[in-house]
């Protein structure tokens, strides 16, 4: 991929984008963004990050932080841009996003409603952080202790895997202990 000379290779990479973000209509991660294009075409990672960059600057897109995560969706400078350079993309990858978006969309989201991360507070003591989003809005969090990187390791491996049927049961225990105490 050969993008330092060719401008309208730049320009037909950045018009993508920015058609990507119009089609979803909705705020994405850089995760998201990503993968999104990723299933369109090959862009290399640096290269995509130096477009998006690039975009951001023009103020074609502009990001926002919810929750310790960025956002990323276009501004209408971006939608008049698009308009203007919308030809350049190749039909078929514009087909390719019209058509095969729903279904890369959906999986996507179902990557992310559920995640779990660690993050080292000392030596050997860990705080995990498990989550269920839901549209961007954080429906379930919960924070807990691990004494070793295994243990944080194999919490974070537990939630990813086994969340759908772990929440159900920590709202279980909730409601019923809350209908103990009354």
């Amino acid at each position: 991929m050969k993008l330092t000379t060719d401008k309208d290779t730049l320009a037909e990479y950045k018009a993508l984008i920015l058609y990507i973000l119009f089609k979803v209509n909705k705020p994405l991660t850089n995760d998201e963004f990503l993968k999104l294009v990723l299933s369109i075409t090959d862009i290399n990672y640096f290269y995509f990050q130096q477009f998006l960059l690039d975009l951001l600057e023009t103020r074609y897109i502009t990001s926002y932080s919810n929750d310790d995560t960025t956002l990323y969706k276009i501004t209408p400078e971006g939608i008049e841009a698009l308009k203007l350079t919308g030809d350049m993309i190749p039909g078929i990858l514009k087909l390719k996003v019209d058509n095969n978006f729903k279904n890369e969309l959906d999986i996507i989201e179902n990557e992310v409603s559920i995640t779990a991360e660690y993050m080292p507070k000392g030596e050997h003591n860990y705080t995990v952080k498990c989550k269920i989003v839901e549209n961007g809005e954080t429906m379930f969090e919960l924070k807990t202790f691990a004494g070793s990187t295994e243990k944080a390791k194999m919490l974070v491996d537990n939630w990813k895997n086994n969340a759908i049927d772990i929440y159900p049961k920590i709202i279980e225990a909730l409601n019923n202990t809350v209908h103990q105490t009354e």
